[in-house]
């Protein structure tokens, strides 16, 4: 399949599948069915697909990320607290050589705790969009898809 047809993957990390219940003054109402269908839509208007995937576990999102670099085109990540733990997860994402990869968060964490200021996949993405909700996830497809051409 040519890397032209290959869907973009999106990866939501730790505690996200309780989008809309949990801290929703932080991260909002919807849930991540919600923003799954957001990231279908937002891949359509470029021509894309995508395979969006959720785990709480970090090696189930490390052999994802290997996956990647061959079944998938691109990646958004939104690491969520692996963020700032995870050399793992920053070592994973270093073997897409050559694939955009646009990290994501729904809240600014720059203007929350200071341990959640850093990030170790910050420094393997080519982007970082932060702080616009769940809207960010359009942003980092618009993204992933304009480096793709």
């Amino acid at each position: 399949m040519t890397a032209s047809k290959l869907p973009l993957l999106i990866l939501n990390g730790p505690n996200l599948n309780t989008l809309g219940t949990r801290e929703p003054e932080i991260y909002g109402r919807d849930t991540l069915a919600d923003v799954e269908a957001l990231c279908v839509k937002a891949a359509a208007d470029f021509g894309r697909t995508v395979d969006f995937r959720q785990s709480n576990h970090e090696g189930v999102l490390i052999d994802w990320i290997q996956e990647a670099r061959t079944a998938h085109a691109g990646l958004v990540i939104n690491p969520a607290g692996y963020s700032h733990t995870s050399i793992a997860l920053h070592d994973a994402l270093a073997l897409l050589e050559g694939k955009p990869i646009i990290e994501v968060h729904i809240s600014n964490i720059h203007k929350r705790e200071d341990y959640r200021h850093f990030s170790y996949v910050s420094s393997v993405a080519d982007g970082v969009i932060a702080g616009c909700g769940v809207q960010g996830y359009a942003l980092a497809i618009a993204r992933v898809c304009t480096l793709l051409g």
